[in-house]
């Protein structure tokens, strides 16, 4: 390693914050700009099916194109691996053939059917700004501006609405894919429906997402937020529960977790005016402190509380800090000077962020760093929680529930909890953990099967776009293949143009960054050659 190079590890390793100040927000921030900007003229200017049905055009002639040079590699997205949320890099990038898909846009909206159409990578910032300007929203809107709505569908999506709407993939009404041999298909519950089921959580496996018909749902001005320190297990468990199954009286619950015993449990309801039991509060301004430091003066102060927030601040409360992760990247974020100085800045690109890490902060991620969405029956709640107390003592923990709805004889890769008397029970919780453990000796090789172990014992499932070592076998056992196969083999040339669902979020085929960055220096010119456009 040359001493230049030597010197730049160091500074990135060692004074991190500084250079995500200093560099990364800088850079972060113009991007940012960049793309409001365009979504705003694009949308203004009304991005019509036609348009859009070009777009589809050219992705069909690239999949031509690939058949009639034999069909001999697989079939990747050209968007970076970069841009994926997951902390880690798809290294099947390098390899197969990329398949140009310019999908950023919002199609149409269809007041009178109550839907929009969208294109997969549309986020959810984009849509939720566009939305609410016309006076509708999602029904689920997960909390980071930057997901896409593909990645929402063929990974997971989830929000403190999800106990009442089900997950992303819930409020979809029919779905667009383009198939191996190149073929456009529509699916919807009524059309097709054996694919429209197994497309989510499939990751890109069963053809080209090109278009997503979603639900909208008009919205209000405000969420009445009401804020429920608790000090116990068996009480924030029961309050929890109890709210998630209030889908009546709460359209939004969330819960946050500060230690074994104390959290704060959040409903929430849309309404359009402020009244006189809660105070407004803006926490989407810049100046504002991040929202899980915010909800904890609750719990400091002992008492409930009622707060009225603007909508779309509280759908992308999490995003300046994304969630806590960000006091580990800038340890002074949430200092209130930064915060009026800088605060409109947050956050720094996920993309950078991963582009820029060293071989040090690699070996410290994998060994000690915890990124985890874990879906669990909320029947296991309690001993959920008490795992990753013995196992992990991390905090904050994140909970939101969410309905795996039961669509019949047409099941996805996740399904209902099966109690012992037969009877389903749709009602899971997401426990998104996030940070580095406090767990004396703790290293994530021996700790993160053992946590697979137990969500696979215990009837649940985890978010894929995370770091997995569920061996094959472990995995078919967590998430139900059966019509999955099935589909595989019947779609012509699909498991001759797509991996595996295993293949492509397993171990095998995610690299860190560091070791990203290297392959692709060796690879750049056979990887040149396999863009199509």
């Amino acid at each position: 390693m040359s001493k230049t190079s030597h010197l730049f590890e160091h500074i990135l390793t060692h004074y991190r914050g500084i250079f995500a100040t200093v560099i990364l927000l800088p850079i972060s921030t113009i991007y940012s700009a960049y793309t409001t900007l365009r979504n705003l003229i694009v949308f203004s200017l009304k991005s019509d099916p036609a348009k859009h049905e070009q777009k589809v055009h050219k992705i069909l002639e690239q999949i031509e194109a690939w058949k009639k040079d034999g069909s001999l590699e697989k079939l990747c997205t050209a968007r970076s691996g970069w841009k994926a949320m997951s902390e880690l890099v798809p290294k099947y990038k390098l390899t197969h053939r990329k398949i140009d898909i310019a999908l950023y846009d919002i199609i149409e909206i269809v007041e009178e059917n109550k839907t929009v159409r969208v294109e997969p990578l549309a986020t959810m910032g984009q849509i939720s700004r566009n939305l609410l300007s016309k006076g509708w929203t999602l029904p689920v809107v997960p909390e980071l501006d930057s997901l896409t709505v593909g990645g929402l569908i063929m990974g997971f999506g989830i929000e403190s609405s999800s106990h009442k709407y089900g997950l992303f993939q819930s409020i979809c009404v029919s779905l667009d894919l383009v198939t191996a041999n190149g073929q456009l298909v529509h699916c919807s519950p009524m059309e097709n429906a054996d694919l429209f089921y197994q497309i989510p959580w499939s990751h890109g496996t069963l053809g080209f997402l090109v278009a997503a018909e979603l639900k909208i749902i008009p919205a209000k001005k405000f969420i009445k937020l009401h804020y429920q320190p608790v000090y116990s297990l068996e009480h924030m468990v029961e309050t929890f529960e109890n709210a998630s199954r209030n889908t009546k009286e709460n359209d939004f619950v969330e819960g946050l977790v500060y230690t074994r015993d104390n959290a704060v449990i959040m409903t929430g309801i849309f309404t359009d005016d402020i009244s006189s039991d809660g105070h407004f509060n803006p926490i989407g301004r810049w100046y504002k402190p991040w929202f899980y430091k915010h909800a904890e003066t609750y719990l400091k102060n002992k008492q409930p509380g009622v707060e009225y927030i603007p909508l779309r601040d509280y759908y992308h409360r999490h995003t300046r800090s994304y969630f806590w992760t960000m006091e580990e990247i800038i340890p002074f974020g949430n200092n209130p000077l930064f915060r009026c100085l800088l605060g409109w800045a947050l956050p720094p690109s996920i993309e950078l962020l991963k582009y820029t890490e060293t071989e040090t902060t690699r070996r410290l991620r994998e060994k000690y760093h915890v990124v985890q969405d874990m879906l669990m029956p909320i029947h296991y709640l309690k001993q959920s929680i008490q795992y990753f107390d013995d196992h992990f003592n991390l905090y904050p923990l994140w909970l939101s529930p969410m309905a795996i709805l039961d669509n019949d004889k047409h099941q996805g890769f996740v399904h209902p909890f099966q109690k012992k008397d037969g009877s389903a029970d749709e009602m899971y919780v997401d426990i998104g953990a996030y940070g580095t453990p406090l767990k004396k000796n703790f290293d994530n090789v021996s700790t993160l099967p053992l946590l697979e172990k137990f969500v696979i014992d215990h009837q649940g499932y985890q978010a894929l776009y995370a770091r997995t070592m569920l061996t094959r076998e472990d995995f078919t056992k967590m998430f139900d293949h059966s019509n999955y196969d099935q589909l595989r083999e019947q779609l012509p040339l699909c498991k001759q143009a797509f991996d595996d669902v295993y293949d492509k979020v397993s171990s095998k085929g995610r690299v860190s960054p560091v070791e990203m960055r290297k392959l692709s220096s060796k690879n750049a010119p056979k990887n040149k050659q396999n863009i199509v456009k």
